[in-house]
């Protein structure tokens, strides 16, 4: 935005988390309490991973808070019939009326008991992706905890839609929810579809520039040219969804064509399960009276504990072994001399069929191209050197590999996220400098930082909050509305989990439920905040129809959008520059974000509300005290549910339980609490002295960045390449389900296995899509996949002007990206309009030809295709949501989809090519 010839009167201090790349730390200047300008905090350059810069997302907020069509006062719906084609007769209300109405309905809805007939719980809440929402919503989720039972399982797109396996098997392996390389140090990035230039923020772009700069290599394997790929040294145009089949064979030519010294023994031996003996029935042989698994010891020829001191333990072989082998619910086998192969041993011969060639026949890359990818990632790993980071040294491995969400999510996820970390522990790259990294702990706990989780667990590596399988432990019955402690163990029950489970079947079941688990119900209050799963969902009709048919659904609404043209009533609240907060920053937290230092940052309004627009905080304290819950808000806030726990070993700015606090007095609390335990209790510095400064940080150590000190103090190890855990909850957990009667998640069973197979996932999603919709599928000939967009993010831009004119400067919005070759095919030329129809639906939009997209794939950029949003409505812009089903068939074991679907395109006529002129 553009100053104004009056001075600055004031800058105020604020921060950017509209994605998970953020936050940004940034300042607003005002004038005569105009907000005119964002511009980056300099005084944060020192301490900010892209040296204080801001993301694009940025510079809307000022048009944001401006809009002419922001919601300005509480609406009340007057039209009790609910639908796309209803008008909803929304009528302004005050702040009393409205919370009067929402607050009795709560309390009708307490009184019957906080869970359902069905054991649901009777209050549910969606939010905004990744944990954004958070950054915004003040206090809100202190008036959740005090509440009790929420159901968080209507999902709007994240997790499923999202890295839903490098999510789940990131955290089981090695402590992380999001993966990264280590960005300042790595040489080479093998990217199978992370597109880390569009989704990575200021910082990652930054990093990656800065990456660049000194030499680093990074070679882009995707079916389209994503920003990231055009960004790459190479882009390798693979066939959608055979990912699995590349890194295959990326682990036959490390395990198969080169010399086994050129990977790191030491490291496979000390910190993998590789040299763990596997008995005949693919369980560890153990030790008899501990129970531990077996090695083979060089030194004495013989069977030993695997933490036996000054043991020397065989990487591969076959040994005569006597033992004990358990099994699913304890099951046990006696073996007397019996031959056991290590867990390396049988990783080798599992591996040995999948080839180069073998793979280049399903990814349609040429052998020599992954046999030199493999060789490239091997020559960069720089086995056997070491390096210090504050005074700790490491292992040295300057070599990582991304994924992207349609590579890490849905069926193929699970042999991807394997692969890819295997192919790290090979070389002794998982956790180390240079290497593969996690960034940030959400399932498991404590989740301050990444080492606080590093807990023994059995067999010597570390503990994970399974969702229980053996008999007489298992839930048979979920307190969520996708069952997600029933079906999914990997999911936990962390207060993310539920964002992790499949919530699709949570919709599905709003129409018809699953057999053997409690019937479907919807929830009596449904809460909704930044999110919109009208259109950021798959099957959108569907989500929209199951929405309809809530009996109260409470918005907090900016504009009017398609979920909340469903809604009873809509809560104006602060916008981005207008409400009060205080969250933590820096440390090690997703993907690119990886800080020096840590801390706290303030958002301190910049602008008066607009209307009646109300503080979150104030929403939320109003909320608890005419629900009569204000002690045990004031309590949850205290202990820490708005993100700063008020109490420490040498401090207590505690709120008085049973008082009503305001905006200010809670905030002021929060710092004073921040500012000691940044300082171990010494100082303890308010709202006013963050007001001035804007954030407050420690340093944090870098050796933080890397798990594998912490592992190697607790002498643990990476659970890898042996699966064995995995494959004894998979048979527990198919023994409870049948016991239940349940038999329609026996597909989703098989990917239990401790060695991945490698699926034909092409030939899975066309049968799953013949069989579900009785459809040729010949008659939909492209792959449609879509892609992430910096200026949109998730969408939540969509109806911001500026940020449309910025994303017009970018190629491949707007349209259908397309390959020039196809299209001629079709008789379509640049800029015609065309429909996209799939098995469930159909959307229309502009071809936009370009060469770098595969002929048999198409792209669409983003989460459009809107009918509500002001603004973006007019745009006329294409989305996949609305073609790809909500399909059993197609969802993993861990409970994600993908955004893939098969489609067909045709010029198009009628109404559809009237709406692009």
């Amino acid at each position: 935005m553009g100053t104004s010839s009056k001075p600055v009167s004031k800058s105020v201090s604020s921060y950017c988390y509209q994605c998970v790349a953020g936050p940004d730390l940034m300042k607003v200047d005002v004038i005569d309490g105009v907000p005119v300008q964002i511009r980056p905090n300099g005084s944060a350059a020192a301490v900010h991973p892209a040296h204080g810069k801001v993301c694009v997302k940025a510079f809307g907020l000022i048009q944001k808070t401006n809009n002419p069509n922001r919601i300005q006062t509480p609406m009340i719906r007057s039209n009790p019939r609910k639908g796309r084609d209803q008008d909803p007769g929304f009528r302004p209300a005050t702040w009393d009326e409205a919370l009067d109405l929402i607050c009795g309905k709560l309390i009708d809805t307490r009184n019957k008991g906080l869970t359902d007939e069905s054991g649901f719980p009777r209050v549910a809440a969606s939010f905004g992706g990744g944990g954004t929402s958070t950054v915004y919503m003040g206090t809100f989720p202190a008036f959740l905890k005090a509440w009790g039972p929420i159901d968080m399982s209507f999902g709007s797109g994240q997790g499923v839609k999202c890295y839903h396996s490098e999510h789940l098997y990131g955290e089981f392996w090695h402590r992380a929810f999001t993966v990264s390389p280590d960005t300042p140090m790595v040489e080479l990035i093998i990217s199978f579809g992370a597109n880390v230039e569009a989704s990575g923020g200021v910082c990652g772009v930054r990093r990656h520039a800065d990456a660049r700069d000194r030499g680093v290599k990074r070679i882009q394997v995707e079916p389209h040219l994503s920003i990231t790929g055009a960004c790459s040294a190479e882009w390798v145009p693979i066939r959608p969804k055979t990912d699995p089949a590349f890194m295959f064979a990326m682990l036959h030519v490390l395990l198969h064509e080169v010399e086994r010294d050129r990977l790191d023994v030491p490291f496979l031996k000390a910190r993998s399960a590789s040299p763990y003996l596997v008995a005949p029935n693919g369980f560890y042989m153990r030790d008899p009276a501990t129970r531990k698994p077996l090695v083979w010891d060089l030194k004495s020829g013989q069977a030993v504990p695997f933490d036996t001191e000054g043991t020397d333990p065989a990487l591969d072989g076959e040994f005569v072994v006597s033992g004990v082998e358990v099994g699913p619910d304890d099951k046990t086998w006696q073996h007397e001399a019996v031959s056991c192969r290590t867990g390396f041993g049988r990783l080798v011969d599992h591996i040995a069929p999948y080839s180069p060639e073998w793979a280049s026949g399903i990814c349609d890359v040429p052998a020599g191209m992954i046999r030199k990818t493999a060789l490239e990632f091997l020559e960069h790993a720089h086995v056997g050197e070491t390096i210090e980071i504050d005074g700790c040294t490491m292992p040295f491995r300057p070599v990582a590999i991304s994924l992207g969400k349609t590579v890490s999510n849905g069926w193929g996820g699970y042999e991807c996220a394997w692969a890819r970390t295997l192919m790290a522990v090979l070389i002794g790259g998982l956790e180390v400098p240079g290497g593969t990294l996690g960034t940030t702990v959400r399932l498991n706990r404590p989740a301050d930082n990444r080492w606080s989780s590093v807990v023994p667990g059995p067999d010597g590596f570390m503990n994970y909050p399974m969702n229980p399988t053996r008999k007489g432990e298992f839930n048979e019955t979920s307190g969520s509305r996708h069952a997600h402690t029933t079906l999914i163990p990997l999911a936990a029950n962390s207060p993310w989990s539920q964002a992790l489970g499949p919530t699709h079947l949570a919709w599905m079941a709003q129409k018809q439920g699953f057999a053997h688990l409690p019937d479907p119900t919807p929830p009596d209050v449904w809460f909704v905040y930044r999110t919109n799963p009208v259109i950021s969902f798959w099957d959108t009709k569907a989500v929209g129809e199951a929405i309809a048919k809530f009996p109260f659904t409470v918005c907090f609404a900016y504009t009017m959008d398609e979920t909340n043209h469903m809604a009873d009533v809509l809560l104006p609240e602060c916008t981005d520059l207008e409400g009060l907060q205080l969250i933590r920053i820096g440390g090690s937290k997703y993907v690119e974000q990886f800080w020096e230092h840590q801390g706290f940052a303030l958002r301190d309004p910049a602008s008066n509300p607009m209307g009646e627009a109300r503080d979150f905080t104030w929403i939320a304290t109003q909320l608890a005290k005419r629900v009569g819950l204000l002690e045990e808000y004031n309590t949850a806030i205290n202990k820490g549910a708005a993100g700063v726990r008020l109490f420490g070993a040498n401090y207590d700015f505690s709120l008085e339980p049973e008082a009503e606090h305001s905006v200010e007095e809670i905030w002021d609390s929060a710092c004073r609490a921040a500012s000691a335990e940044l300082t171990d209790g010494a100082e303890s510095q308010g709202l006013e002295y963050y007001r001035q400064h804007g954030f407050r940080t420690v340093p944090f150590p870098k050796r933080r960045w890397y798990l594998y000190p912490a592992m190697a103090e607790k002498g643990l190890r990476f659970e890898l390449p042996y699966q064995e855990r995995l494959l004894r909850i998979g048979q527990e957990l198919g023994a409870r389900l049948h016991e239940m009667g349940i038999t329609w998640w026996d597909r989703q069973l098989r990917e239990y296995e401790a060695l991945p197979h490698f699926q034909d996932l092409q030939s899975l999603w066309e049968k799953a899509i013949e069989a579900q919709y009785d459809v040729k599928i010949g008659d939909y000939p492209f792959w449609l996949l879509s892609a992430r967009s910096m200026q949109y993010s998730w969408g939540g831009n969509a109806g911001i002007q500026m940020i449309h004119e910025v994303a017009a400067n970018v190629a491949g919005h707007g349209g259908v990206v397309m390959n020039p070759q196809a299209a001629a095919r079709l008789g379509l030329s640049e800029g015609d309009r065309v429909e996209v129809c799939s098995p469930v639906g159909r959307t229309d939009g502009a071809v936009i030809l370009r060469n770098g997209i595969r002929p048999d794939t198409l792209l669409m950029i983003g989460q459009f295709d809107h009918w509500k949003t002001p603004f973006a409505k007019d745009l006329k812009t294409p989305s996949m949501n609305g073609l790809v089903p909500m399909s059993l068939e197609l969802t993993d074991a861990t409970g994600s989809g993908a955004d893939l679907v098969r489609v067909a395109v045709r010029k198009a006529t009628g109404d559809a090519a009237r709406a692009g002129k």
